[in-house]
């Protein structure tokens, strides 16, 4: 696929360890704190919280948020990844219920569910994703569902319990997952999306990258273009932002303008949804796809 990349572009600001103007970012509201009550009664975690998202208050004030299934533990260490790493606890046979139940209570008509990597599952987690689908179908055929899933095997899920979007974030370029994901693959990420697409066409796949890590524009447009070849039909690209000083720096703030230009290549080349500014993560105003 050849994309044609506009010459000398300005791409973003060295960090100077100072949040530019365009993110600085203020959002409270009271309502959320009545999220996350909701959340605790019914021990439930959400990535929002575990991963530091900048966008919690906006979204739980909406009420809206990502469900995290399969504990809050996970078996990898991604370098830009706030969600703690180590031994997980065994799999909580009453979650995808528990979920089900505080979506309905939400008022929620679009729901995402993410989890942490389960390597320690032979099935990754397939199946605890495909029965929290199913409960939330049960309990009411109105909520759309979005998934988000590791780099597991996705035929489990999508024969046992078909989401609406199918979402796997491809995270960064190939050349910095060595840094950024060493222990995942470029290549398998691409194929779980082209898998995704192939079996159910009809399911809306999805896929995400951060920047600011120290990539290049066209590498960017590179990934952007990859992700179209296996089928992607969406795709939300987003500034990273360091959650502790133990994670990877952030190399470049990128400008606001860059993100107008992905928007507009990712419409482009075919993308159905192409979400592309500073705050955005994968599953933000996520509802506006899912509907």
């Amino acid at each position: 696929m050849h994309i044609e990349i506009k010459q000398n572009i300005k791409y973003g600001q060295p960090n100077n360890r100072r949040l530019p103007p365009w993110l600085k970012k203020s959002f409270r509201n009271l309502k959320s704190h009545d999220v996350k009550r909701l959340l605790r009664k019914r021990n439930l975690h959400t990535v929002c919280e575990s991963a530091k998202c900048p966008n919690i208050f906006e979204c739980f004030s909406k009420p809206t948020a990502t469900f995290m299934i399969l504990g809050n533990v996970c078996t990898r260490n991604c370098g830009f990844c706030a969600v703690f790493s180590g031994d997980p606890l065994p799999v909580n046979s009453i979650e995808p219920e528990e979920v089900a139940k505080t979506a309905l209570a939400m008022g929620l008509d679009h729901v995402v569910i993410t989890s942490v990597t389960r390597d320690d599952l032979e099935d990754g987690g397939a199946k605890q994703f495909a029965l929290t689908i199913n409960a939330v179908r049960k309990i009411s055929s109105d909520i759309s569902v979005e998934i988000l899933t590791p780099d597991l095997d996705p035929q489990e899920i999508l024969k046992s319990g078909k989401p609406d979007i199918y979402n796997h974030n491809i995270e960064t370029v190939s050349r910095l997952y060595p840094e950024v994901r060493p222990q995942a693959d470029y290549n398998k990420s691409l194929k779980l999306i082209e898998t995704v697409k192939k079996q159910a066409p009809e399911v809306i796949s999805k896929s995400g990258i951060m920047v600011g890590l120290g990539e290049r524009f066209e590498e960017v447009v590179n990934v952007m273009s990859d992700l179209r070849t296996v089928g992607c039909d969406a795709i939300t690209i987003g500034q990273y932002l360091q959650p502790s000083k133990n994670h990877l720096p952030v190399e470049k703030f990128i400008y606001p303008e860059v993100f107008d230009q992905y928007k507009e290549i990712g419409n482009e080349i075919g993308f159905k949804y192409t979400t592309s500014g500073p705050f955005v993560r994968s599953s933000y105003n996520a509802e506006r796809q899912g509907r």
